[in-house]
């Protein structure tokens, strides 16, 4: 008897109640695959334990909510778990059978959603190291215009801490035939008017503190914020991409979204609504859509790999430097972390949340990151795009998805995952030093394109 059959959540995730879901291949090895990964040190951690957290996401990618999973851990700043399952493009629930299926590898790239914020907030801080603007600064100094409706008072800062009044944006300026006239933008957002008064009040900015942040930097360096992303972080990094959008050509690479899961129930589909501007599915439809995927949208349309992705937390993690090279000063990289908002209650998300600049925070208990994680930092992408770093642990994860459920029966295993990241990885004896270790370590001979078991 197939084993699957005693797992309760499997045969939920199979009843006919309305779940939009991704057809699971009977042969899981066949869309499963790894790039190159670091053997761990047996005394640190084993390679029973990295299995269980694989197993884990192979677990949550049965549920049939996710075409493709891509997930990479770091230890130490080694590469442990690099591996991906599932269909970059032609396994998404509708598609039929004879859709031609391109299978997903460590090497696709996906867009990340609100996990843009981290990348962008890093841009300013980076640009505040330089001296070019300060936090403290208010948006009108560079966008006079700004001024308008009594916003003259809300500072770079009241931005990245989502508390400049401003959270939601106009109803016409979710229009994708605006993204290619971003001054547009600018002068729909310049007419808005403030909820609240700068700094009184949490309310997650979704989309419009990235469009003011853009445009600031547009203003004060005159070149657009995807160049200053690629001169400042991603050109010395190395990254293949990492950038706000793609190259038209590059358009086909990008793993396709789906919309999974059964339908979004009220008052959830009106808060993501209220946050976004449109509703769920219209979203997932934008951020599939070419315009979309070669604009500049700096709150939600950075295009990376888990690898990449991880590796951008593991600079952050060592204080500002990744392979030698740096990209961040120490203070810069502490003062972005640093908490600005405790457990306060998110006017717009409706649950309370710990942010940094431009950085959602762990916790002692249960937190977005696992348990027992207050220094962790990271950010979250719609809907389930979790990438962040623990100091403690000496980790730094990027886990990418395709599929876009919101409630879902997928939900236990997703946790799961979580808590067993969070196990596998025990914490690490403090040295008051950056987090990565200086000794080689042997490389596990495995092709990118390597089977991986599925038990």
């Amino acid at each position: 008897m197939d084993k699957r059959f005693l797992d309760p959540i499997y045969l939920l995730s199979r009843a006919p109640i309305g779940l939009s879901r991704c057809a699971i291949p009977a042969d899981l090895d066949a869309v499963a695959s790894r790039a190159e990964e670091w053997a761990p040190e047996p005394e640190d951690v084993s390679r029973e334990a990295i299995e269980r957290v694989w197993n884990a996401v192979v677990a949550l990618y049965r549920s049939g909510v996710y075409p493709a999973v891509q997930l990479c851990i770091r230890r130490h700043a080694a590469i442990v778990l690099n591996r991906a399952i599932g269909h970059a493009r032609g396994n998404a629930p509708g598609d039929s059978p004879e859709t031609e299926k391109v299978l997903v590898t460590p090497k696709t790239p996906f867009d990340i959603y609100s996990a843009s914020k981290a990348v962008t907030a890093m841009v300013i801080h980076k640009l505040d190291e330089e001296h070019v603007l300060h936090l403290e600064d208010r948006v009108c100094d560079f966008i006079p215009e700004f001024a308008h409706h009594g916003k003259h008072r809300i500072s770079l800062r009241h931005l990245l801490a989502h508390r400049a009044g401003i959270p939601n944006v106009p109803p016409d300026s979710m229009d994708l035939g605006l993204l290619s006239q971003p001054d547009r933008i600018i002068e729909i957002l310049c007419e808005a008017k403030p909820q609240t008064r700068p700094g009184r009040m949490l309310a997650y900015h979704a989309v419009s503190g990235g469009f003011v942040l853009g445009e600031v930097v547009r203003r004060v360096t005159g070149k657009d914020i995807r160049s200053v992303l690629s001169e400042k972080i991603v050109e010395p990094l190395g990254f293949r991409w990492m950038r706000y959008g793609v190259h038209p050509d590059d358009v086909p690479e990008v793993a396709q979204d789906a919309v999974t899961g059964p339908p979004v129930p009220w008052p959830i589909s009106r808060i993501l609504r209220n946050a976004l501007g449109v509703s769920h599915r219209q979203a997932v439809e934008m951020a599939n859509d070419p315009r979309f995927l070669t604009a500049i949208v700096p709150s939600a349309n950075v295009v990376t790999t888990a690898e990449e992705l991880s590796a951008f937390y593991q600079c952050l993690l060592d204080e500002g430097v990744l392979d030698g090279v740096r990209v961040f000063q120490p203070q810069t990289v502490r003062h972005a972390t640093s908490e600005q908002s405790y457990w306060e209650l998110d006017l717009t998300l409706a649950v309370p949340i710990r942010y940094g600049l431009g950085f959602m925070l762990g916790g002692e208990g249960l937190n977005l990151f696992g348990w027992n994680n207050p220094e962790a930092f990271g950010h979250l992408g719609f809907t389930n795009v979790f990438s962040w770093a623990d100091p403690e642990r000496r980790i730094a994860v990027a886990l990418l998805t395709s599929g876009k459920p919101v409630l879902s029966l997928h939900a236990p295993r997703l946790v799961q995952l979580i808590r067993e990241i969070n196990h596998s990885f025990s914490k690490v004896p403090s040295s008051g030093g950056p987090a990565s270790i200086s000794r080689p370590r042997p490389k596990v001979p495995v092709g990118v394109r390597e089977k991986i078991s599925s038990s």
